[in-house]
């Protein structure tokens, strides 16, 4: 399945290659992830790398040129590494298969590879919300400790290893906003009838507040918002959420986002299409990834700031939610946590370790960080 001739590189792949930049492949050996035990390809011992395609389906528009960028650069990144040998070709949502059946398409095998949050898939297991991000849960810096040197790859390995598919973290958008509303909440009463387009246990707790929430991929925001279908919508922040129009379909914009304080990202892979890599080209993805995954978090705290500065000056009006709804939330997520973690066993077994985590790293980023600020 993945033999195949070189086929010449789509126009996409050249989008965002200046954005990320070219990294080394040292960056794997930081990662902290096991090596997965493999013999060297017999094409590999006469001196000449074999020739494999991959496609890589994703969750993003192309026209967001930090998320779907940082697959380019996965591609770009991969390809040089191997001197045109490996090919991967990233595909936008809805061009193979849509944004929210990416991890479907991967452990089918229909796609090698995807580029995803394993939070859209909760409905597959709950527990896969810890690979990208809890309600108030870690922030991006704290997310990298606990998946690098906390266990949380590990543990993400294990989840996804009951769909045949390994997970490896490829991007962070930082702290994310709290969302577009045509009107303003300042109670939980406003909230209730609201419709929103929300995703995982951010939206369980929103809907245990009387949201009737929905689940959009990307690319289908701004006409729900625009056209009423919805009247609330959180994307990202302030860079990708002007890029999507958002601003024109709502005027209120809320913080802090506190379902995504620090949202991973992850590449997806098929584990028989991986087993079948060289083990040059698993190092060559590993380091790719893990080159994304710093500098996308990085892209967007430097861009971020501008756009919301262009975002107010437009008319939008910034919004802290309320002592009222930020109290009833972190209460209704305590409350969910626990409910998923009595009917499943891998929820209660990552809550317990994260949970350990989050208040060891919490205490140190109050003393080093907090008082700094």
């Amino acid at each position: 399945m993945t033999m195949v001739t070189v086929l010449p590189m789509k126009r996409r792949q050249a989008l965002t290659t200046a954005a990320f930049g070219l990294g080394s492949a040292a960056l794997a050996a930081c990662s902290g992830r096991r090596e997965t035990q493999n013999q060297v390809s017999p094409a590999m011992t006469g001196g000449e790398q074999p020739r494999i395609h991959w496609r890589m389906a994703t969750s993003w528009p192309e026209s967001l040129d930090t998320l779907y960028g940082g697959v380019v650069a996965i591609a770009t990144q991969v390809g040089k590494m191997s001197g045109g040998h490996f090919e991967i070709t990233p595909y936008a949502a809805g061009e193979l298969v849509p944004g929210l059946q990416v991890l479907d398409a991967v452990q089918n095998g229909s796609v090698e590879c995807g580029h995803t949050a394993t939070y859209y898939y909760i409905g597959k297991n709950s527990a896969l919300a810890f690979g990208t991000t809890m309600p108030f849960g870690l922030s991006a810096q704290q997310q990298n400790a606990w998946l690098y040197e906390g266990g949380g790859n590990e543990a993400m390995d294990r989840l996804l290893g009951d769909f045949g598919v390994l997970g490896f973290p490829a991007g962070n958008s930082g702290g994310q906003m709290g969302g577009w509303f045509k009107q303003q909440v300042e109670t939980v009463a406003d909230l209730k009838g609201l419709k929103m387009r929300i995703p995982s246990l951010g939206g369980e707790v929103m809907a245990s507040l009387g949201v009737n929430v929905q689940v959009l991929p990307g690319s289908e925001i701004f006409l729900a918002l625009e056209r009423g279908a919805i009247d609330a919508a959180e994307w990202v922040g302030p860079y990708d959420d002007e890029k999507l129009g958002l601003w024109k379909a709502a005027k209120y914009y809320y913080h802090p986002g506190w379902w995504d304080p620090g949202p991973t990202l992850h590449a997806l892979v098929n584990r028989s299409a991986w087993e079948a890599l060289p083990i040059t080209y698993q190092q060559m993805f590993r380091a790719a990834t893990s080159e994304v995954n710093l500098k996308m978090l990085a892209r967007y705290d430097q861009r971020n700031g501008d756009a919301l500065k262009r975002l107010v000056a437009g008319g939008t009006k910034l919004v802290p939610y309320s002592k009222n709804i930020l109290e009833a939330a972190k209460q209704a997520s305590v409350e969910i946590h626990e409910d998923h973690g009595t009917k499943n066993q891998d929820f209660r077994q990552i809550h317990e370790s994260w949970s350990r985590f989050r208040e060891d790293i919490s205490h140190w980023n109050r003393i080093n960080q907090l008082a700094f600020y």
